[in-house]
């Protein structure tokens, strides 16, 4: 019998709402009011982990008492090319640059992950790592994917899945650590806390 009162997800992005209720489990959705700014001094698998715990602790800390025996789910993702970070665009031109910068080429995602279980005292945190390598884009397709919308909430300005998926040659390493939130990386996590997404324990 878990003794948790309730699981919250720290994110408002569909997609880890989307991966997260495959598993058949109830949660709340409470997304973060952190601010994403990048520690430039900082790797990027550092900077995902940090953004991902701030996110869950601020979470934490905002439910109060209601907060008691939960279990906090956040996770932060960023695409890193050529010793750059690249966040989400704020507008076409932004966008434009980083498309250009990952077309052709092989850029890393990195996803950090925080579990706060407040039963026992403890806190998670954990990243994954992926390779994804786009096609040559021309000008003129970078400028069509930027018409559907896609871009504007998307590290790296561009998603794996719907119009993205056009674009994505392959991925090595974990298919949904590009989605935005790493499966595997994240049972094996709560497997450590004495949960299991297998089980449907939560």
């Amino acid at each position: 019998m878990s003794k948790l009162k309730k699981v919250v997800l720290a994110s408002s992005s569909p997609r880890r709402i989307e991966l997260l209720k495959q598993f058949g489990i109830k949660f709340d959705i409470v997304p973060s009011n952190v601010d994403e700014i990048i520690d430039p001094d900082l790797p990027p698998e550092k900077n995902a982990m940090n953004l991902a715990k701030k996110k869950a602790e601020e979470v934490f800390r905002r439910l109060g008492e209601s907060a008691k025996d939960s279990l906090i789910i956040s996770a932060d993702t960023i695409v890193f090319i050529e010793g750059t970070i690249l966040g989400k665009p704020s507008n076409e031109e932004e966008a434009f640059y980083m498309l250009k910068k990952i077309s052709a080429k092989r850029h890393t995602v990195f996803t950090g992950v925080c579990i706060i279980d407040d039963s026992c005292r403890q806190i998670l945190v954990d990243f994954e790592k992926s390779y994804v390598y786009i096609k040559q884009m021309s000008d003129e397709e970078i400028l069509r994917y930027i018409k559907t919308g896609e871009p504007f909430d998307k590290a790296g300005a561009y998603a794996i899945q719907g119009f993205g998926s056009l674009i994505v040659e392959k991925v090595e390493g974990c298919f949904y650590n590009v989605v935005g939130l790493p499966l595997y990386k994240l049972n094996t996590m709560l497997q450590k806390l004495g949960y299991d997404l297998m089980k449907g324990e939560l």
